[in-house]
């Protein structure tokens, strides 16, 4: 189960991550399969972690594995699951990403 940010639970859907995870990869040199590969791993990452996760622990592991995989990407999902606002979100990600190269 998943708890999500307004405190309602409901269940983890394979389906509803690939869907976010291929919104911010669209257009990207990314296949669909490894987007399934993907959404696999974090599924599997939270299998040991009891019954209940958070929205935001795998929003955070779902980043984790974009950035290195697609910094396009990564900073797509990053604008909404992070709710940026305006330029200067991007920026401070942007420069984030940069400083951990």
């Amino acid at each position: 189960m998943v708890r999500k940010r307004n405190g309602r639970l409901e269940p983890f859907s394979a389906a509803k991550l690939a869907a976010g995870m291929s919104a911010a990869l669209a257009d990207r040199p990314v296949s669909s399969s490894t987007i399934e590969r993907l959404v696999e791993e974090v599924e599997a990452s939270f299998n040991g972690a009891g019954s209940q996760v958070t929205s935001e622990e795998i929003g955070r592991e779902v980043l984790r594995r974009l950035r290195a995989l697609d910094e396009v990407g990564y900073l797509r999902f990053a604008s909404v699951y992070k709710d940026f606002q305006g330029a200067a979100d991007f920026e401070k990600e942007v420069a984030a990403l940069e400083s951990a190269e």
